[in-house]
């Protein structure tokens, strides 16, 4: 379910604590999860460089490896 990923820790495959998720990009052409955001939302369309603090703040979901008590994610996408 989406909302368990709320507030989980994101990790890298390497160790690297990235942050917690604070919302999500949801795809709905494609019916599912685009992007894990670092940042709530609002925060980042309400920043003078929304482009630059989505990049900065958002891991893709195709990064995802493993959900479970974290979420682990690839270093890079591949």
């Amino acid at each position: 379910m989406l909302s368990e990923l709320y507030g989980k820790d994101i990790i890298s495959n390497t160790g690297k604590r990235l942050g917690k998720v604070e919302d999500l990009i949801l795809d709905f052409e494609e019916g599912k999860v685009s992007s894990l955001l670092l940042k709530k939302v609002d925060n980042i369309i309400r920043s003078e460089k929304t482009s630059l603090e989505l990049r900065r703040n958002s891991v893709s979901y195709a990064r995802v490896k493993n959900v479970s008590e974290t979420v682990i994610v690839s270093e890079s996408e591949k």
